[in-house]
């Protein structure tokens, strides 16, 4: 299977906006917050996720999360699947084949790397949906240009958090704060300069 990575730019110099958003609750846990979401998840929620993917042409997502959402997403029928089955997926794996369907093509060598090649390359928006590990280290390695945390008023007892004590001293800048409706804290982030 040949590249199927867009075209690379004759000319322009281009770099697209990286964005990634997880939920979080107050002590830093963003795995399976389906489980403790509850009811705070609404129509504020709702907009800005969607203002969020509807710039996106390419997402990165690690082996396992994409083998969740393989699973159960190519046949669903809301407005989450009708974004996500058409973009564009570059699957973080050093196990899975080459020949992916779903619209999917593995990431070939470092993911930083390829996230870097990515950006210089088509156009549109790149969001890194996952997983945990995969977005704390384009985040801290410089190549996410907005984390956004919708932080729930929760604290959930275990769960991997984003930012554990593998995480070296990382000074952080505050870009946008919103409070929703729900009750949550809308914080998005970059890397301090």
């Amino acid at each position: 299977m040949g590249d199927t990575r867009p075209p690379l730019s004759k000319g322009v110099a281009m770099s697209r906006t990286v964005t990634a958003h997880l939920f979080h609750a107050l002590n830093g846990v963003v795995e399976s917050p389906h489980l403790w979401q509850f009811d705070s998840f609404g129509d504020d929620e709702g907009t800005m996720m969607s203002e969020m993917i509807s710039p996106v042409t390419d997402v990165v997502i690690g082996r396992q999360l994409w083998q969740e959402w393989a699973k159960y997403w190519p046949t669903a029928e809301d407005p989450f699947g009708a974004w996500i089955n058409p973009v564009r997926k570059h699957v973080v794996s050093s196990t899975l084949s080459q020949d992916l369907p779903w619209n999917s093509v593995l990431v070939d060598g470092d993911p930083e790397d390829y996230l870097r090649t990515l950006r210089a390359r088509g156009e549109g928006g790149i969001s890194v949906i996952g997983g945990i590990t995969t977005v704390r280290s384009m985040f801290l390695a410089g190549l996410i240009d907005e984390l956004t945390l919708t932080t729930h008023p929760v604290v959930v007892p275990e769960g991997r958090r984003l930012f554990d004590e593998s995480v070296p001293l990382t000074r952080l800048r505050l870009m946008r704060a919103t409070a929703t409706a729900a009750g949550n804290a809308v914080l998005t982030y970059a890397l301090q300069d």
